[in-house]
């Protein structure tokens, strides 16, 4: 098989990167001239998911480096820094709205009608639709660029983008195909299950797009080669390109006093992925030696999902504090409230949760799924994925032994300032995008 390209002799997770901020005012360090670069985004929560902060932080380190940078988005849109321009391509917005407020005048265009009807049959149309209207607007503005960088959109209005000799970079965080297996194991009702393969009949598209993609960049070695496996992308088209953590935000914050009985998560509720389960089990047997222990959730769970019925099952409601749409300086003062995080994935394409926690100083807990041995390696104390006895006994011993929980506070600070910084995603970004302007 053939190794996935680096662009640095040094550019590996597990070695030190040399800066961890980034510099206001920069300039690029290529003897090139800035780029003028489209990144696309055809859904940008700033609080939920990662493709809103991915798009702030990568844009705004881009900018600091001397590019003029033109964030694309359907809604919602991204909250951005002074300095880069938003172009908002609108959608019917189906997830955010009622299905049955649509009106008529919006279903008389061609995408409407696909994005309604496929939210009527439980489909997801959404990154298609996007595409559409993407490839549309670039195509009569791409004399306004030099490079489009597309996050995880992978439909064919990209491939029609890069049959006009337009160069064209993709960001893969993690193929979906590893969200889909595991909901469907942790499905036991048939109809469900078929709910579940109807809404991720987009793989089939992104596959198709993938593969005759040119220049994909995914941000761990395990993304990499399940992007390789799953997508059938040749190895030769994929670098490894690695996210950021802002560290002026996330950050330790030694004034305010740590509660010995809180943990903390951050995770999509009701998305089986992210192994929530596994860490309530987890939480039920730790209340029977730490009767005073509490979760602070950064999530919010679907009523009367599966997240909510087991919380009730376990009698855990008054354990769990759920926090929902929390900024980023909350997110920080609430770690550094908090004895220990916890990150209890099946799997992570990189683990942004992770790396933020361990920039803000707080013991981690980990679980070993997918990229997150990679990213968290020293910096944490790590468990098998699934694994909810290997849980309890992890979090057991950094609740009881203070001197463990700084060592793997230091450890993780450490880690977070010399491997992850915006700034030098930025400069891998670019290199990759320069080699694809010159190989069109």
């Amino acid at each position: 098989m053939t190794a996935i390209t680096r662009f640095s002799p040094e550019f590996c997770i597990n070695a030190p990167f040399p800066s961890a901020d980034i510099t206001p005012g920069a300039t690029a360090e290529a003897p090139d001239r800035p780029l003028r670069i489209a990144l696309l985004g055809y859904r940008s929560a700033p609080f939920s998911g990662g493709q809103g902060v991915y798009l702030r932080y990568l844009s705004q380190a881009l900018q600091a480096l001397g590019h003029h940078v033109t964030v694309v988005s359907g809604p919602p849109y991204p909250h951005l820094v002074e300095g880069v321009e938003l172009v908002k391509l609108p959608s019917l917005d189906l997830y955010s709205r009622d299905l049955w407020s649509v009106g008529p005048q919006e279903l008389r265009n061609r995408l409407g009608r696909k994005e309604w009807l496929s939210k009527l049959s439980g489909g997801f149309a959404e990154p298609w639709a996007f595409g559409e209207r993407a490839r549309d607007w670039l195509l009569e503005n791409a004399n306004h660029f030099d490079v489009i960088h597309d996050n995880q959109t992978l439909a064919p209005g990209m491939l029609d983008l890069q049959k006009a000799g337009l160069p064209v970079v993709t960001t893969i965080h993690h193929p979906i195909t590893r969200d889909l297996r595991v909901a469907l194991a942790g499905e036991p009702i048939w109809w469900r299950r078929l709910l579940i393969r109807r809404w991720h009949s987009f793989l089939g598209m992104q596959k198709r797009v993938a593969s005759r993609l040119n220049h994909i960049a995914t941000v761990s070695a395990a993304s990499a080669i399940d992007i390789a496996t799953d997508f059938g992308v040749p190895p030769s088209a994929i670098s490894i390109v690695p996210n950021g953590v802002d560290t002026a935000l996330f950050r330790p914050l030694p004034a305010v006093a740590r509660n010995p009985n809180q943990i903390i998560a951050t995770a999509s509720a009701d998305a089986p992925l992210k192994g929530l389960s596994v860490l309530l089990h987890a939480l039920y047997s730790l209340c029977e030696t730490w009767p005073d222990l509490r979760l602070v959730l950064i999530a919010r769970p679907k009523p009367g999902g599966a997240t909510e019925s087991l919380i009730n099952r376990l009698g855990l409601a008054e354990r769990i504090r759920f926090v929902g749409n929390a900024t980023h300086e909350d997110i920080n003062r609430l770690y550094a409230e908090s004895a220990v995080a916890v990150v209890p994935s099946l799997y992570e394409g990189f683990g942004l949760p992770a790396v933020e926690a361990m920039a803000a100083g707080i013991p981690l807990v980990s679980s070993d799924g997918g990229a997150l041995s990679e990213v968290v390696s020293s910096g944490g104390l790590q468990v098998p994925a699934g694994d909810s006895a290997a849980l309890v006994s992890a979090l057991h011993k950094v609740l009881s032994c203070p001197e463990l929980a700084r060592d793997l506070g230091n450890r993780g600070l450490a880690r977070a300032k010399t491997h992850f910084c915006w700034s030098i995603c930025a400069r891998q970004m670019v290199s990759l995008y320069r080699a694809s302007i010159d190989r069109c």
